[in-house]
């Protein structure tokens, strides 16, 4: 059965989970660090193993990061981990401070981002931290659009001397890519060829792109596909690529569209390929209570409604 219309849906929190812990087994300078949340951040296995090696600091991410920074700095490699929005917001100081400028051997890792906690409302959305972290030299900010991505991404990530930010839902999503795949920062996968347009996405959105290429494929619009894990470096190869080879792209993301993916990939169009092009996300507003499907939805990025957004955009060409 082909990947894409696989119906399981997996946690990338329990990939992570998995890997870190076979990390910490081969390596005792791999260290956890949290803000309260063992269990969201899905480090209960990781405790009972390493319970020495796990720093719960409590409800204090500006310290947390300090104490990642510290840690890094006596030659552990921490995993600061913690919701998406109190992670990059409340210690977005010290991110670029300890983290970003000093160079950091930090995994920052942010748990349950975009709209992932649905009903908690806008205070819980994390759709602005893209915008926040990719500014930042130093700093990769990596979003894996699958557990199997996640996995690789995690594994990566250990053996990266430098600061890294890892973005992952709670969101369940199918499997995209094949097992054994390897992680490489800055290099997007192409998940579906394509002549008349390209889709770009990542995270959660990246299962509903290729849902709306499906769609597409019906009507004769035939979509090329591509997984943009990396927000910086981004690659610019790919964007440039699909601007002359498909002349138009539509971007989708769990974001706001001010400062995330469809405006790094704009940044690359506007610079180098200029073609038409659509941002699909939140759109500058506060995104209300719902589940994350509700809100994604709402926001006009139903699989069904990407491919009308795409159609709308071919019409402009």
């Amino acid at each position: 059965m082909d990947a894409t219309t696989k119906t399981n849906l997996y946690d990338c929190r329990d990939a992570f989970a998995s890997v870190l812990e076979k990390l910490a087994a081969d390596n005792e300078a791999v260290v956890a660090v949290c803000n309260d949340s063992v269990g969201s951040s899905k480090l209960g296995g990781f405790k009972s193993k390493f319970p020495e090696r796990l720093v719960n600091v409590g409800i204090a991410e500006q310290n947390m990061v300090g104490v990642g920074a510290g840690l890094a700095n006596g030659g552990r490699i921490p995993f600061v981990c913690g919701a998406s929005c109190f992670l990059t917001g409340r210690a977005l100081e010290q991110i670029k401070a300890d983290i970003s400028y000093s160079n950091a051997n930090v995994k920052l890792i942010g748990i349950s981002s975009g709209m992932a906690y649905g009903e908690l409302g806008p205070t819980h959305h994390s759709i602005e931290d893209f915008a926040w972290t990719r500014v930042l030299p130093n700093l990769p900010v990596i979003a894996p659009c699958d557990r199997i991505e996640t996995a690789a991404a995690v594994a990566w990530a250990a053996t990266y001397d430098g600061p890294v930010f890892l973005r992952l839902s709670r969101v369940g999503v199918p499997d995209l890519l094949p097992e054994g795949h390897v992680f490489e920062v800055g290099k997007a996968n192409v998940l579906r060829e394509g002549t008349d347009v390209t889709l770009i996405a990542n995270g959660t959105l990246t299962h509903r792109m290729v849902k709306a290429a499906d769609i597409l494929a019906k009507d004769g619009i035939n979509a090329r596909v591509l997984n943009m894990a990396t927000v910086r470096p981004i690659d610019e190869a790919a964007i440039i690529a699909a601007a002359k080879e498909t002349g138009a792209i539509v971007t989708a993301e769990e974001h706001s569209i001010y400062g995330g993916l469809g405006s790094a990939v704009a940044e690359v169009v506007v610079d180098h390929a200029p073609v038409p092009m659509k941002r699909l996300g939140v759109p500058g507003v506060y995104a209300p209570t719902g589940s994350a499907e509700f809100l994604l939805d709402e926001f006009g990025m139903a699989p069904g409604a990407i491919a009308e957004a795409t159609v709308a955009l071919l019409r402009r060409k």
